[in-house]
C-alpha cells in the first residue's frame, strides 16, 4: 500500500513537471493535435457509404474535415501498422513487420512522431491502445511527457465468457511471455468467447474508460493555454473480443446484416496468399479444425459483434469530440481518425486481418485541420498511413533533423487545401506470407501483388485484381494482362528492396 502511495505522488509530481517545466512552443497559436487511433477499422461507416452502420460521431468528424476514400495500411498487422505511423517508414524500410520486435532496442536513435512534437515545444501523451502493447512487445515511454496510460484489449464481464480464467488472447496482450517467470504453454490455455454482450455501463469496458480518461486529460490541458499539445487516443473495439454493451447490440438486427458473397479463394491465386485460422481460432465457439465457411449463425454473430463494436467506440468518440467542442478547443486543433488496419468479416473465408487483399489493407482516415479543410470535402487519391507523419508536422510547421530518418511517406497538406491536387497516384504495400515477400502497388483501379520467395529469389508469382470489374477480388487475371503487370512492376522497382524480418528483440 505504501509502495502504490510513492507511485502516485511520483506520478504526479512527473505529470506537473511535463506540463509546466518543458519549454513552450516557439509560435503561441501552434495547433494542438489530437489522434483516434482504432484497431482493426475498416472502413465500414456511415460517412464512407456503409448503409449498415451507426457511427453517427465518426460521421459527423467526416462531415467537418476531409475524408479519404482510398487510404490504406502499410502493413496490416497492429504493430507493424502502428511502427509505420510513428515512424513515417514502412516495414520494408526497417525490417519491424512482426511481434516480439522493439524498434527502440534496433533504432535507439529513431525519433517518432509525438517526439517530433516534443521536441518542438509540445506535450505529448497517450491514452489507451496506440503503440501494440503485448505479444512480445511494450511502450516507447521515450515518445511521450507523461507515463502511457494504457487498458485491457481482451476484458471479459460474463462469467461464461473466460469461465474466470486467464485466457490465451489475454495471456498473449499482457505479455506473459516477458514478464511471467514460470513457464506458460500460451497454446494450452482456455479460449475466450469470440463475443458478449451484459446490460452494463459504458465504462464497464475499456473504451469507455479510456474516452473519461481522455476527457479529464483535456480539461487540464487545456488550462495550459501556453503549451500545445500531442494527444494519441487509441480505441480497442472493434478488435476482437467483441465485448461491448447489450445496447450496441441492440442497434443492430442481425439478420438484416450483410453477410460474405465470396467465401473463396480467389480463382487463380497462389494457395498461400490467403489465410486461414489466426487468432479468430483463440476465441469459443470457433472451431479450430472446422471446414470453411462458417456455419450461417456463427457468421451472423461475428458480423453482428462487429458492427456493435463500432458504434460502440463511435459512441466513445463522440464523449471526447463533445468536450473538444466544450473547451473551445475545435478551433484550434487539427483532429485525425485512422485505422491501423482492415479485417476480413468472411470474405474470402477469412475472418481476420494479415493479407494483401482490399479488406485487409483498406482503412479510414480523416483530418480536420481548421483553417485548411472544408466541411464534408472527399479525397478520391490513394494515400497510405506512412504519409501522415509528414502530413502532421507539416501542418504545424515542425522542424525535422534528423537526416538519417528519411520519411516514406508524402505530406497530404495539398490535399487537405485542394483534393484535385496530385499527391501520388499509388501507394504501397506489404505482407509476408510463409517464405514469401509480398509486395503489393495498389492504384484507384488495379492491385498487382509480387510474391517473391525469401531464399529462391527467381520463384515470383504475380496476382492482379482490376477493381472496376472485379470488387471482391475473384479472378487473378495477371497472366491475360502482362502489359499491367509491366507498367506496375515498373512502379515497384522505384521502391527499395525489402528489408529482411527482424525477429526475437524485446526490451
Amino acid at each position: 500500500m505504501r509502495m502504490r502511495k510513492l507511485f502516485s505522488v511520483f506520478f504526479l509530481v512527473h505529470c506537473f513537471f511535463s506540463l509546466f517545466a518543458q519549454k513552450s512552443s516557439d509560435n503561441p497559436n501552434s495547433p494542438n493535435v489530437i489522434v483516434f487511433m482504432v484497431d482493426d477499422l475498416k472502413p465500414n461507416l456511415g460517412i464512407f457509404n456503409d448503409s449498415y452502420s451507426k457511427s453517427p460521431n465518426i460521421d459527423q468528424l467526416g462531415r467537418e474535415g476531409m475524408r479519404f476514400n482510398y487510404a490504406y495500411a502499410n502493413q496490416a498487422v497492429c504493430v507493424a501498422s502502428r511502427y509505420n505511423f510513428m515512424l513515417g517508414k514502412r516495414s520494408t524500410s526497417t525490417g519491424l513487420y512482426t511481434f516480439g520486435v522493439n524498434f527502440r532496442v534496433v533504432y535507439p536513435e529513431m525519433e517518432t512522431l509525438p517526439q517530433l512534437f516534443k521536441k518542438n515545444g509540445y506535450h505529448a501523451e497517450s491514452i489507451g491502445k496506440v503503440y501494440h502493447v503485448g505479444h512480445g512487445n511494450t511502450n516507447d515511454e521515450d515518445s511521450w511527457s507523461i507515463p502511457h496510460h494504457g487498458e485491457k484489449v481482451i476484458e471479459y464481464i460474463v462469467p461464461e465468457s473466460d469461465n474466470e480464467e486467464l485466457t490465451r488472447e489475454e495471456a498473449l496482450f499482457e505479455n506473459y511471455n516477458l514478464y511471467v517467470k514460470e513457464e506458460i504453454d500460451i497454446k494450452k490455455l482456455p479460449r475466450g468467447a469470440a463475443w458478449e454482450a451484459p446490460d452494463v455501463s459504458d465504462e464497464a469496458y475499456a473504451d469507455g474508460r479510456i474516452a473519461r480518461h481522455a476527457i479529464n486529460r483535456l480539461r487540464v490541458l487545456n488550462e495550459n493555454k501556453k503549451q500545445p499539445f500531442f494527444m494519441a487516443i487509441g480505441f480497442i473495439r472493434p478488435h476482437l473480443p467483441f465485448s461491448v454493451p447489450k445496447k450496441y447490440w441492440d442497434l443492430y438486427d442481425k439478420s438484416q446484416l450483410p453477410l460474405p458473397e465470396y467465401e473463396i479463394a480467389p480463382k487463380g491465386s497462389p494457395s498461400f496468399a490467403v489465410k486461414r485460422g489466426g487468432e479468430i481460432n483463440n476465441f469459443k465457439p470457433i472451431d479450430p479444425y472446422s471446414v470453411l465457411p462458417f456455419e450461417e449463425e456463427l457468421k451472423r454473430n461475428l458480423i453482428h459483434g462487429y458492427y456493435a463494436s463500432i458504434s460502440y467506440m463511435d459512441k466513445q468518440l463522440g464523449r471526447v469530440m463533445r468536450e473538444i467542442k466544450n473547451l473551445s478547443l475545435d478551433k484550434n486543433t487539427i483532429i485525425v481518425l485512422w485505422g491501423d488496419h482492415g479485417w476480413h468479416l468472411g470474405d474470402h473465408g477469412i475472418w481476420t486481418k494479415h493479407t494483401n487483399y482490399e479488406q485487409s489493407t483498406r482503412i479510414p482516415i480523416i483530418i480536420k485541420a481548421p483553417g485548411i479543410t472544408e466541411d464534408g470535402s472527399i479525397c478520391n487519391q490513394t494515400v497510405e498511413t506512412v504519409d501522415l507523419f509528414p502530413t502532421l508536422a507539416d501542418l504545424a510547421n515542425l522542424e525535422r533533423k534528423v537526416p538519417f530518418q528519411e520519411l516514406d511517406g508524402k505530406s497530404l497538406t495539398p490535399l487537405l487545401k485542394d483534393p484535385s491536387n496530385l499527391v501520388k497516384d499509388h501507394i504501397y504495400h506489404s505482407y509476408i506470407r510463409q517464405d514469401y515477400m509480398g509486395e503489393a502497388i495498389r492504384n484507384k483501379r488495379y492491385r498487382m501483388i509480387r510474391w517473391t520467395h525469401l531464399k529462391e529469389k527467381n520463384n515470383i508469382k504475380y496476382e492482379l485484381y482490376d477493381y472496376e470489374n472485379d470488387h471482391q477480388e475473384r479472378v487473378n487475371i495477371a497472366k491475360k494482362n502482362q502489359d499491367v503487370i509491366n507498367k506496375m512492376s515498373k512502379l515497384l522497382e522505384c521502391y527499395p528492396t525489402p528489408k529482411r524480418m527482424i525477429t526475437n528483440v524485446s526490451p
